[in-house]
């Protein structure tokens, strides 16, 4: 049996239709659609599968959050296969080199997932955290969708909104496997499991999800002027900002603690943590996958 799970929320709402293409692709009669958001225990659901089924995810990163939060996906017996029908499906772009955007198998991906440790809260992340102007993107986002439901929301916009004059920048203190550094004039601080976040924009485009290490990348983007951002912007969707030495500081390690001087909205895996100062970020250093 091949079990197809979405989240009918997914993709601006059209993630059950579009899974549909999930029959089509496997040409199979033995397939059960199944909404995400009816299931209450997720993990209690899923072990009543044999273990030679098939489960197939659609949706986006979030509906990906939402399945490695909600149960043991380490433990899983059956194939896990994926199928991006979300907005922006940054995990989709990190993994489908070919760029075919198809079904593919995601349980090596499943094993290989940080911690994020914010406001009492901790979660696993299967991209990034964004802190600074693209938590504030997705804080910007959550606004439209409310006071206009069913309207796209660009975060390109947003974001050029938020370098040309809305957003304030901070002072950070970044510390990775026990080295502190300072920065002034911060404008973002994530900490990058995979390569994008955004919908495309390629923030960290050294970070292998699948390196042996178990590193993590912490990309700070400081500058006392707006303008200078402003310019190298475009660059971010090819992972380019990051030869702008002067603006954008990349480090990598295991263990990340990144502290504002101010409240600031922080984003995990597009969902958004309003008024914080201090996130921390672990990822195990030996990984079999």
């Amino acid at each position: 049996m091949i079990y197809v799970m979405y989240n009918p929320l997914a993709g601006n709402s059209t993630c059950e239709a579009s899974c549909k293409e999930v029959g089509e692709i496997f040409s199979s009669d033995e397939i059960k659609y199944i909404d995400l958001l009816t299931i209450n225990d997720l993990e209690g659901y899923i072990k009543g599968f044999a273990p030679e089924d098939m489960i197939v995810i659609c949706g986006g990163d979030g509906t990906l959050n939402y399945l490695i939060n909600s149960i043991d996906t380490s433990a899983l017996e059956q194939d896990i296969y994926y199928f991006p029908a979300g907005s922006g499906n940054d995990f989709c772009h990190d993994i489908d080199e070919d760029g075919t955007k198809g079904v593919c198998r995601i349980n090596m991906y499943l094993k290989c997932i940080p911690t994020v440790k914010v406001k009492g809260m901790e979660k696993l992340f299967i991209n990034g955290i964004g802190y600074g102007i693209d938590g504030y993107c997705c804080e910007e986002g959550d606004k439209i969708r409310v006071t206009k439901p069913g309207k796209r929301v660009n975060y390109s916009a947003i974001a050029l909104k938020g370098l040309a004059y809305d957003f304030k920048k901070v002072n950070a203190k970044v510390t990775v496997d026990g080295v502190t550094s300072e920065f002034k004039h911060v404008w973002m601080a994530p900490t990058m499991n995979g390569r994008f976040y955004g919908g495309g924009m390629m923030c960290a485009p050294h970070q292998d999800r699948m390196n042996e290490e178990g590193l993590v990348s912490v990309i700070i983007v400081h500058s006392r002027f707006r303008l200078g951002l402003l310019l190298a912007f475009a660059s971010v969707f090819k992972g380019n900002h990051v030869r702008h030495k002067k603006l954008v500081k990349e480090i990598m390690g295991s263990d990340v603690c990144v502290e504002f001087d101010r409240p600031t909205a922080l984003q995990i895996d597009g969902e958004t943590v309003t008024d914080v100062l201090k996130y921390e970020v672990h990822k195990e250093k030996k990984i079999i996958c």
